[in-house]
């Protein structure tokens, strides 16, 4: 095994032609898996870079060997894009299908997951995604809270248009990651995984994305963009319209109209939705027993149990509880 972290960057380059570590590393970097080598591996050997950038893993792996791997349930949205070769995969209800050199694999983060076959001259470049930070950008890009998590759609062109120009972000970054350099530098990381994330949300299909192209999203203006940006940053606190007002650089009276003009509600309804959205992703991932409706309610800042329940109904069309048994 060569098992070699690049000093200043959370990279890792990685040889084995042991099975077991092979699914070892995988594990660690990615998903929890079993790697099956039909042949009997005789010519298996796993190379791995993975490097992460805040809530993106990126990684450039290939076996040497067909191999079929099984995860169960992922947690991230995920995309494999093979280099060479191809990849039969499924996921859930989608099933028989193969992603190419110009057909890349989408993957949510909820349903069980195999990689049926990948092609022993197959490599790929593999990008894990943080399911919240996906959904804040889309957040952030629409300027409002989203009703249900972003499902993308699973099969991405990387041959034309957005799906190619993405590719080459990915690769740009994650060569340069491999270089070091200033990618090692919050200031720098940062607006790169933002671009990285909104890519992806421009380049893939999803029911946000008419949304996304309409020009009034682009063209919202500066202050109710601070205003979005502080809100989500920290949903918990405690805002006023004129702190939010005083984040924004504009008058309570002006901050009110822009979002009644660009979002379709006041400030503190938008705050109220983000609370709410956060608490039912909070209930839906937890576990009866481990998990306290009153103690959500209170630490997304609703204070009256009575009220957060009738106002998640509303939203959500069922009670809190009915949430946590469901997930």
């Amino acid at each position: 095994m060569h098992h070699s972290p690049n000093q200043g960057t959370d990279l890792l380059k990685f040889q084995t032609t042991d099975v077991d570590e092979a699914r070892h590393v995988l594990q660690e970097r990615f998903y929890a898996n079993f790697i099956d080598v039909p042949d009997g591996g005789a010519e298996f050997t796993a190379r791995y870079d993975i490097a992460a950038l805040g809530p993106l893993t990126l990684g450039r792996l290939s076996f040497g060997a067909e191999v079929r791997i099984r995860f169960g349930e992922l947690g991230s949205y995920h995309v494999d894009i093979p280099l060479g070769g191809h990849l039969a995969w499924r996921q859930g209800r989608h099933t028989n299908a193969v992603a190419t050199t110009a057909n890349a694999a989408v993957f949510q983060p909820h349903g069980d997951t195999a990689l049926d076959r990948v092609s022993t001259d197959c490599s790929m470049l593999a990008v894990k995604i943080d399911p919240k930070a996906l959904n804040d950008q889309l957040e952030r890009l629409l300027g409002r809270p989203l009703r249900t998590p972003v499902v993308l759609t699973p099969e991405l062109d990387v041959a034309h248009g957005a799906g190619l120009s993405w590719v080459r972000m990915i690769r740009a970054v994650f060569d340069e990651m491999q270089a070091g350099g200033l990618l090692t530098r919050p200031v720098v990381a940062r607006p790169l995984q933002e671009a990285l994330l909104s890519g992806l949300l421009l380049a893939t299909g999803h029911r946000y994305r008419e949304e996304l192209d309409r020009p009034k999203s682009a063209l919202r203006p500066g202050p109710v963009k601070r205003a979005v940006e502080a809100m989500h940053s920290m949903p918990q606190h405690p805002f006023t319209v004129g702190e939010l007002a005083v984040l924004a650089g504009v008058s309570v009276r002006r901050l009110q109209e822009a979002f009644q003009q660009y979002v379709g509600m006041t400030p503190l309804a938008y705050l109220t939705d983000v609370r709410l959205t956060r608490a039912h992703d909070e209930l839906r991932r937890g576990t009866p027993g481990e998990v306290n409706v009153s103690e959500v309610a209170h630490r997304w800042n609703f204070d009256h149990l009575g009220r957060f329940a009738s106002r998640y109904r509303a939203r959500f069309g069922e009670l809190p509880s009915q949430t946590l048994r469901s997930g």
